[in-house]
C-alpha cells in the first residue's frame, strides 16, 4: 500500500467535473497531482444530462464522475477522500491538513463549488436525484416543453428563473415563499404571464417519479416539474482563509486565467462567479491547469 502524498506541486480541492478535469490535465502535464475529494458532487446528483457535449443518449452524473476519476487515475493523479482544512500561504506554495497529516503544495486549485438551499420538501435530496424536483433549467429547461412547471422562489431569484422557463411552457407558476418586500418583480410577472402564489409549501405528494400536488392552506394543486430557485452558497471558507477576494454572491473572484487575488491560488467551476454549468467547469479546469503548469515552468525557467 503506497503511502498518501504529503509533498505535491499541485493540491485540488474538490472531485468534481471541475477537480477531475484539473488533474487529468496537470497529470499528462507530468506534474504530481493530489485531488482532496469532499464527497458529495452537485454533479452526482444529475439522473441524466442530455446537454453534455459528446452524449447525445444522455449521461448520468454518477457515470460522468467515473469516468473522470478513471481518466485522472491512469495519468498518475492521486484521488484522496476527505476535506482539505487550514490552508495557509507556505514559503513558495501552500499547507493545508489532509485527514491529519500536512500536505504541501506549490500551487493550489479550488474546485469546492457550491451548496444549494434546498427547499423545505419531504427528501427532497432524493427528490432531486429521481428528477422529480430539479434545479437546473439551463441543465434542462427542455425536459419542460409544453408542461406545467411550477418553481419555488423567496427573492427576483425566482422570478428570473420562472421567466427562464416561459421559453418552454405557457404554464409556469411561481411559488413565492419568501417575504412579500422581497418580490420586486412583480410588473414582469404579470408581463409574462407568469402564475404568483404567495404563500409557504405544507406538504408535498410523490407518486413515482413526478410531484403529483403540493399544498398550502389546505389546497392542492399538481405539477409535471418542480423547480427549486432559492440560490446557493459557495464553498469559498478556504479561499477566505487565504484573503482570496470574494465577489458580492460569495463566490471567488478570478481572472482570465483562472488565478484568484492570491498568487498560487486558483479556482474553477461552481464556486467562481459565472455559470454552474458542466461544459463551463472543465473549460475553466483545462485554463486553470494549463496556467498553473506554464507557472511552473517559468520558475524552472524552462520558457523560451
Amino acid at each position: 500500500m503506497s503511502r498518501p502524498l504529503s509533498g505535491v506541486d499541485t493540491l485540488i480541492v474538490g472531485a468534481g467535473p471541475a477537480g477531475l478535469t484539473a488533474a487529468t490535465y496537470l497529470a499528462r502535464f507530468l506534474r504530481s497531482v493530489l485531488v482532496a475529494d469532499g464527497g458529495d458532487s452537485r454533479a452526482s446528483w444529475i439522473p441524466l444530462s442530455h446537454n453534455m457535449p459528446g452524449f447525445p443518449a444522455g449521461i448520468t452524473g454518477g457515470d460522468i464522475l467515473s469516468r473522470m476519476r478513471e481518466q485522472a487515475a491512469a495519468y498518475g493523479a492521486v484521488i484522496e477522500a476527505g476535506r482539505a482544512e487550514g490552508l495557509k500561504p507556505s514559503g513558495e506554495g501552500f499547507t493545508a491538513v489532509l485527514n491529519g497529516r500536512q500536505v504541501t503544495a506549490r500551487a493550489v486549485l479550488l474546485a469546492t463549488g457550491v451548496v444549494d438551499h434546498h427547499p423545505d420538501l419531504p427528501g427532497v435530496e432524493r427528490a432531486i436525484e429521481r428528477a422529480i424536483v430539479r434545479i437546473c433549467p439551463i441543465c434542462d429547461g427542455f425536459e419542460a416543453t409544453g408542461k406545467t412547471v411550477a418553481v419555488i422562489g423567496d427573492s427576483d431569484m425566482g422570478v428570473r428563473e420562472a421567466a427562464f422557463l416561459r421559453t418552454y411552457s405557457d404554464r409556469v407558476t411561481l411559488l413565492h415563499v419568501g417575504t412579500a418586500d422581497a418580490l420586486t418583480e412583480r410588473a414582469a410577472i404579470k408581463r409574462l404571464g407568469i402564475e404568483l402564489i404567495e404563500t409557504p409549501i405544507e406538504t408535498v405528494r410523490l407518486e413515482g417519479d413526478r410531484v403529483t400536488a403540493l399544498s398550502w392552506n389546505g389546497a392542492f394543486r399538481a405539477f409535471d416539474l418542480v423547480y427549486s430557485a432559492l440560490g446557493t452558497s459557495a464553498n469559498a471558507s478556504l479561499a477566505r482563509d487565504v484573503g482570496a477576494v470574494l465577489a458580492d454572491d460569495g463566490r471567488l473572484e478570478v481572472d482570465l486565467h483562472q488565478r484568484t487575488s492570491v498568487p498560487g491560488l486558483y479556482a474553477a467551476g461552481d464556486v467562481v462567479r459565472g455559470l454552474n454549468q458542466i461544459a463551463v467547469a472543465t473549460a475553466e479546469a483545462a485554463v486553470a491547469a494549463t496556467d498553473i503548469h506554464n507557472a511552473f515552468r517559468r520558475a524552472e525557467g524552462l520558457t523560451v
